[in-house]
């Protein structure tokens, strides 16, 4: 179920004065069962790419092909591929509507056409992978805290069961904890489905710890499109642009400079411990 683009162009209110490119000649190819990154700063296009993946947005030239299949041909079913790719959105409040929690993640199995028996097993089977605990499902989605929200939303995506999930800074606004709480579950997620995930976000350690490739966008281009270890290696380059590497990336080379025996280019704090145990091993 891999995802290919070729030749991607977006143009924003084309034919008019307001006139701008989003996405310029963009080409990739998103493999099933990768954890990609997207990162980016603010208006890099990351977020309009994304929303092309599950046909929310029509690009202006160029294909998009899912399993093999050209999205913009004609009669090509967009309702599948909106079951098959789910994306959740920044602000989980976007995708809650219902008057209760079960009520919102059944939504989208009825849509499905399925039973409401299926529907709940759907939901129920969802919640428990997003780690909701059961005391809110006759909540209303709207009185919960800002991780709960989130996992809402995505569980309201995993209940029509996805092949891939594509979320838009799902950590935006939440506390440290709340953060690794979300992530960890969208890693778990990952492996317990063999699902595709595309997690768009602003924090490199975030990207660097759980992506297995990082995609880098700027002014609409893709600048970069590597695993993190080869990305972060231009973190002079990245800074030009807004961004920046992991923090562990700009120690260890601070280190490195002093004289320490060690690689530079790591990216998680769990690869720099290692590094500066076995460095301080040969100093004695």
């Amino acid at each position: 179920m891999s995802i290919k683009l070729e030749h991607l162009n977006y143009v924003y209110s084309a034919g008019t004065a307001y006139e701008k490119q989003a996405l310029k000649d963009v080409c990739l190819e998103i493999p099933h069962g990768e954890f990609v990154g997207i990162i980016g700063h603010t208006g890099s296009g990351k977020s309009t790419l994304i929303q092309h993946l599950n046909g929310l947005v029509k690009a202006t030239s160029g294909a998009l092909y899912y399993d093999g299949k050209n999205i913009y041909e004609p009669g090509y079913n967009m309702r599948e591929l909106r079951n098959q790719v789910g994306l959740v959105f920044q602000y989980p409040e976007h995708q809650l509507f219902e008057v209760d929690v079960m009520s919102d993640v059944c939504f989208g199995p009825k849509n499905q056409g399925l039973n409401p028996d299926q529907c709940m097993e759907c939901a129920l089977e969802a919640l428990k992978l997003v780690g909701l605990k059961e005391k809110y499902y006759n909540s209303s989605p709207f009185e919960l805290s800002g991780g709960q929200k989130r996992r809402v939303a995505i569980a309201g995506v995993l209940a029509m069961h996805p092949k891939v999930l594509v979320l838009d800074e799902p950590t935006a606004g939440l506390d440290p904890k709340g953060r690794d709480d979300i992530l960890d579950q969208i890693a778990y997620l990952h492996t317990q489905r063999d699902m595709t995930v595309i997690l768009v976000s602003h924090s490199m350690e975030d990207i660097a710890r759980y992506a297995d490739r990082i995609i880098v966008m700027n002014k609409g281009e893709v600048m970069y499109n590597d695993c993190p270890r080869k990305v972060f290696e231009h973190y002079r380059e990245l800074e030009q642009v807004g961004l920046a590497a992991p923090q562990v990336t700009y120690i260890m080379h601070d280190l490195k400079e002093q004289g320490f025996a060690v690689e530079p280019n790591v990216t998680t704090v769990e690869e720099a411990a290692a590094q500066i145990k076995k460095a301080l091993e040969k100093r004695k």
